[in-house]
């Protein structure tokens, strides 16, 4: 008999399934959502989960990152900047100074 093949909203999930994600992700599962591409530009975000009747597709809600931008300048810009400055500062220094005591 094959397993039944099911999409549900996470919301609405009953207690055996919930507890089937609880086992499945017992550290949680973020790290496993996968986006599901539905007709045209549409997709919605899910994880998968089987009982021992069904195979779940759980959508899950995501929070998107929208602090960095494709606009912004290079992170790593301004640390290659100082260390180029401490560098050449380094170099105009390369000889060591002595004090000299009369």
């Amino acid at each position: 008999m094959d397993r039944k093949r099911l999409v549900v909203s996470y919301s609405n999930v009953s207690p055996e399934v919930l507890e089937a994600i609880r086992k499945k992700y017992p550290l949680g599962y973020s790290n496993h959502v996968i986006k599901v591409k539905t007709k045209g530009d549409d997709f919605f975000y899910a994880i998968t989960v089987d009982t021992e009747d069904a195979s779940y597709l759980v959508k899950v809600p995501v929070k998107i990152d929208s602090k960095g931008s494709i606009n912004d300048e290079d992170p790593l810009g301004d640390i290659n900047d100082e260390k180029e400055t401490e560098d050449s500062d380094s170099d105009s220094n390369s000889e060591p100074s002595i004090d000299a005591e009369d």
